[in-house]
Order: C-alpha cells, then structure tokens, then sequence
C-alpha cells in the first residue's frame, strides 16, 4: 500500500459545526468570513455564527431535526453558509441540489433522498416550486431566501428569536450531506457522508493545503458540488479565510472580483485555467495578488496549468477526489517544486490507496526503471471515504469492498517522488467542467425520441482538450433526423452542463453478448476519426 509522506493526524470525534465554530475566539470573530460582491457586504465570522443559530432554532421549532432531510437549491451566496450549517448544526441531513437542474431533474432527487423540506432563492423558485409539489412538499415548507409570497423567507427565520437545541448523535455515524453522484457507473446515487468524513477530509486536507486566515479565496466553484462544499466552504471557514462568493461563473466578474477584492487563493476547474492560460482578457486586470491556483474535478493537463501559472505569476497545484471520498484523497503542496502540475500530488493524511492491475486483479507494488509504477486502477482507504450509496447496497458492494478500499474507477501511476498522475479512466462517466454526467442517464433520455432506435454516449475531447458529451445514434427505421434535432431535445430534458455536444450517426451501436455497450469501441472509432 502507498501511504502518505504526513503523519497521520488526531480527527476530532466532532460535529461540523462544533468543529468549524465551537472554538471561535473573540479575534476571529471579528474576522470577515463571507463578502458579496454583488452588494459589497462582509459578514463576521461572530455574525455568521448568530445567523446559524437563530436559523437552527428557527427550523427545530417547525420541526426540522435529526434525521430530517432538507434539499438545498442555492448557488454560491453567503446565505448559502448560514443555512446549510444551521442545518447540520439541527442534525439534519442535507442532500445539495445543482441549481442547473430542471423541476425534473430536481423532484427525483428529492425523492430519492426521501426530502421533506426544500430551500432555494426565488430565481430557482419555478422549477422549485414544481418539483415539490411532484414530491409532496408544502408551500410552508418550502423556504425561499430571499423572499416570495406564501413561503418562508430567511430573514423571518433569522428574526423569530428562538434557540437551537442542543443535539446529540454519534458523528461517525451520523449523515451529515448526501450529495449526488454517479459513481463509476450508472445514474446519479445519494453519497452517504457523515459528519466525521467531512470533519476528516477538512483536516487531511488543510496539511497540505495550507489555507490561512490572511487568504481570500473566491468561491465560484459551487458549495453545492462536494469539491466546493469541502475545500471552499469548510476549510475556508476552519481556517478563518474570507470567502469571495459568485453566484455563478463569467470570466469578466471573476477576474474583476479576483483584482477588486486581492484574491490569493483561487479554487478552480480545468476550464477557468484554459482560460487564464490562453484569454486575451486576462491581461486586462492586476490579479497579481493570486498566490496559488489549485485545480481540481476534472483532470487537467500539465501545458495548460503551467501557461496558467506562468502568465498570472501563481502556483499552479492539482489535487483528486470525488464526491464518494468527501472529496479529496491526494493534492499537491505548494512546497513540492519537483511534482509536476500534470500530478495529483501525494495522498493526504491518515490515507492509504493501492494501485490493482486491471487485467490480473494483482496489487501494484513497485516502480520501474524509469521511476515510475505499471498503471492500476486507484484504490483508497481512509476516514474521508464514504459509507455507502444510499438504498443502494449494490451499487456500494461494487464499489467498497470488504476491506474499506473505496475503488476509485480511475487509471493511476506512481511515481517514485512519492506523488501520483491520472492516466486513464476505468469509469464510464463524463467530466464536463467539473460536473459528472453519467451516459447511461443521457442514452434513456435518447432511447424515448420516436425517431431513435438506439444510442449510446461517450465523453470525447473538444478543441480544448476537454471533455464533452458525443452521442452515437442509430436512426429509427425511415426516420427524418437530424443533429440539432438530437441535441436540441436532449437539452429540454437536461440541465445545461449535461447536454449533447456532438452527435453521430451509425447503423448499429456495438455491444458485447451480454447487450452492454461496447464503449471501448466507439472510442477507438472517435481516435480513429480524429488521428
């Protein structure tokens, strides 16, 4: 087994909000925690704490508690902190919705979650309002932010006067978040992730990410994708950093906020580093104050993330994780000149991963002449990893094993500086931005066009080498059919990141004896097309 080159480290056999809170000293709580660009207000950390309280005391006396699980559609405001920790401060679970989803999209994950409340912010109120009304959620319980008429609004909550109640649950044990996620395969499952793993993954990760409370960090990766929630939200906040929030990505408000407010440290996907690395509108602001760019979601590729870090005069750093790892199980120290940017960096504290030989099953032990390890498929054990798909006891069989090594899906190597590179994907899923998109989700929703006979779907890469969805459709007998057609009804059915980018017709979807898609092959016909 490859371990970590930190000491393990004591996790707190806490809650997250004792953990980011409980020990707030009268200094930090003057400290800003939360700035909005979009109307310039600081919130203190002081602040923030009263607001989760009264938020907390407010919901336990509508009885919102343990067990309770409450969806949250909200994209990066800083009321997002204050309810999502008023919640977990409550015991209550809570499953973060993507605010690109359609009401569709929305009511299935609620039901699946088994949601009984539902917050969000009035421009997401359509879509809301009408998948609650699919899952049976009343209008009372349907909290709107920032106000609408016959639903509660955050500032009544916040002015009720009530005290939260002091809970008690085990945190190891405890579902603190049940996030979304495809896995290695399949349609969109309920992450069950406790308050420990979340506590874990802030304290693994802080060792080598080395946030401090003098950083800024603008948080434009969404609180509601696990990389966000972990490394922006809760680390910043166990660190006493200022958080920058953007309620959603344009490259000209990000690099405006990044100067006006002297960002440091900037969290991003591959696509913002494409464009640092290669937008002419860069050079149009002094974003000088930018110390380190940490890459994470998707992978991204060593030229880019250098021509990034070169042009803005910052650290370019990648770190891995996915939602079922709370997330993060390797990153790279920004005190570690000799790895790449093209690596993962090394593998957190108190975790240990295996490389497994996809061919023979056998364990992967050592390096080869040129210092570097055979590729294996990424095993990874640790108090970060999840414990379980919810209502899936399948699917988490397939994916934790008996011995608690979570298997990753993803193609790795090790090198003999003790740090790690993703070389291939063993996994069916999609990255596009950082987002997953399960193919088996987008061929059903294919496979009911009339004029389909069947389909199948790939990620390729586009013109900047990243990942998209390409759709491989077979024409219904005589069928008049077209690629905008194709792709124009897929996105009515889908949130936007999930949508059909290319599409091509062929007479017959390959498919091994059992009827599985033989995704293998359509990609060698894609390197095929494009060599």
């Amino acid at each position: 087994m490859f371990t970590s080159p930190y000491d393990d480290i004591e996790i707190p056999a806490q809650s997250v909000y004792e953990y980011l809170f409980r020990d707030l000293t009268d200094e930090d709580a003057q400290r800003i925690a939360l700035i909005d660009p979009a109307t310039g207000a600081e919130t203190t950390y002081g602040a923030l704490r009263q607001q989760i309280d009264a938020f907390a005391g407010a919901l336990a006396d509508r009885g919102v508690g343990p067990g309770t699980v409450v969806g949250l559609l909200c994209p990066n405001v800083p009321a997002f902190a204050t309810v999502f920790h008023g919640l977990l401060r409550l015991g209550a679970t809570v499953t973060t919705i993507n605010s690109l989803y359609t009401a569709a999209e929305i009511h299935k994950q609620l039901e699946d979650a088994g949601a009984s409340w539902l917050i969000t912010v009035s421009p997401l109120l359509p879509q809301a309002r009408e998948a609650a009304q699919r899952s049976s959620i009343p209008d009372e319980r349907v909290i709107v932010l920032d106000g609408a008429e016959g639903h509660p609004n955050l500032r009544e909550l916040l002015t009720a006067g009530k005290t939260p109640p002091e809970v008690d649950f085990d945190p190891a044990t405890h579902i603190a978040v049940l996030p979304y996620s495809s896995g290695t395969t399949g349609v969109p499952k309920g992450v069950i992730l406790t308050h420990t793993n979340l506590v874990a993954n802030v304290a693994q990760s802080l060792e080598v990410l080395r946030t401090t409370e003098e950083d800024r960090i603008l948080a434009v990766l969404p609180f509601f994708h696990i990389y966000g929630m972990t490394v922006l939200l809760n680390l910043a906040l166990r660190q006493r950093s200022s958080l920058v929030t953007m309620a959603k990505f344009d490259l000209v408000e990000f690099l405006k906020n990044t100067q006006d407010y002297a960002c440091t440290y900037l969290f991003i996907a591959p696509p913002v580093a494409v464009a640092l690395a290669k937008h002419p509108i860069v050079d149009e602001f002094d974003i000088s104050s930018v110390r380190v760019i940490f890459s994470g979601a998707a992978p991204l590729d060593g030229e880019t993330g250098e021509r990034a870090g070169a042009r803005i005069h910052a650290k370019t750093l990648q770190g891995y994780g996915m939602s079922e790892l709370s997330p993060v199980s390797h990153a790279t120290p920004d005190n570690r000149p000799d790895i790449p940017v093209s690596s993962i960096g090394v593998v957190v504290p108190n975790c240990v991963c295996k490389l497994i030989d996809i061919e023979t099953g056998e364990e992967i032990t050592e390096v080869g002449e040129d210092g570097v390890s055979a590729a294996g498929e990424l095993w990874v054990k640790g108090p970060n990893v999840m414990t379980g798909y919810l209502n899936r006891p399948e699917a988490t069989a397939e994916t934790l094993d008996a011995d608690g090594f979570l298997h990753t899906g993803d193609i790795a190597v090790y090198h003999e500086g003790g740090y790690f590179s993703i070389v291939d994907r063993l996994k069916e899923l999609i990255k596009y931005k950082g987002y997953q998109i399960a193919p088996a989700e987008l061929e059903a929703i294919l496979l009911g066009h009339p004029k389909i006979a069947d389909a199948a779907v790939i990620g390729v890469l586009d013109d900047d080498r990243q990942e998209i969805p390409k759709a491989f459709v077979v024409p219904a007998a005589d069928a008049d059919l077209t690629e905008d057609e194709v792709m124009e009804f897929v996105a009515g059915e889908v949130a936007p990141h999930k949508k059909v980018r290319r599409v091509e017709f062929i007479g017959q979807v390959p498919k091994s004896a059992a009827r599985k898609i033989l995704r293998k092959d359509l990609r060698a016909r894609e390197q095929t097309q494009t060599a």
